[in-house]
């Protein structure tokens, strides 16, 4: 018998995170990532397989990274749609201080990831930082940054925190899933750190094939989760998030 975990997240935001759950598996099937099992939803909660967390080894994570790019490589349709059968906008942050994530399919990962970003930067930056930030929109929109874009289902919310490592490997928790570039997903993992992360990266690189750029773009895509703090937290994320859009605008 599977030991479950049962998490309090009632109404639509819950349905949201099942969905997330539920479609992450669906698309990871075959490719080796592993994505928390939900045993069962009712109206008031989520039962959810309870992981065994262990220490990762760099063989761990060099999987990880593996399986992850294969995971991006899977077809999905169209930037900015949320997972299979989800209707209308979804969620992003924490589950006391969720805010909405705009979601509407595009053949443009540029004008999806601005909408996301401008969202998040309303009135949140002063009149100097907000001339960067709208430079950097308008670029989107664009598409001076769609050439490398590929649409991908992302977990969305990969930071070290949401990657629980079992005996079996990497396990993704809490996703804020949607279609997006594959980069974000990458660049979420390395904005506050995860274990073994040059291990997870160079294999991912290497899996994938990235070329060389996508060093040079981490910030654009660290953009999402930068912007995410600096409107649920402000104070210090301003200064980081500014420092992102800036080696954004010079790509």
């Amino acid at each position: 018998m599977v030991s479950s975990y049962v998490k309090n997240n009632p109404g639509r935001t819950g349905e949201w995170e099942v969905a997330g759950l539920r479609w992450l598996r669906s698309v990871a099937d075959g490719t080796g990532l592993h994505v928390a099992k939900v045993l069962a939803a009712t109206q008031g909660a989520i039962h959810l397989e309870r992981i065994e967390v262990v220490q990762p080894s760099a063989k761990d994570a060099e999987e990880f990274g593996r399986s992850l790019a294969r995971f991006h490589r899977v077809d999905v349709g169209k930037f900015g749609q949320g997972p299979r059968g989800w209707q209308g906008d979804g969620y992003q942050g924490p589950t006391d201080q969720l805010l909405v994530l705009p979601l509407h399919p595009t053949d443009s990962w540029g004008c999806f990831y601005a909408e996301v970003l401008e969202g998040l930067a309303a009135g949140q930056f002063g009149q100097e930082d907000r001339r960067d930030v709208d430079e950097l929109l308008a670029r989107l929109r664009g598409g001076d940054f769609d050439a490398q874009a590929r649409p991908s289902a992302l977990h969305g919310d990969m930071w070290a925190g949401n990657v629980l490592w079992s005996r079996h490997g990497a396990v993704l928790i809490d996703p804020m899933a949607h279609v997006g570039h594959p980069e974000t997903d990458l660049g979420a993992l390395q904005l506050f750190g995860a274990p073994h992360i040059g291990s997870i990266i160079g294999a991912y690189v290497e899996e994938a094939g990235l070329d060389h750029g996508f060093v040079q773009r981490t910030p654009l895509h660290q953009l999402h989760l930068l912007f995410l703090h600096v409107a649920l937290f402000g104070g210090s994320y301003r200064i980081q998030a500014m420092d992102a859009v800036r080696a954004s605008l010079r790509l």
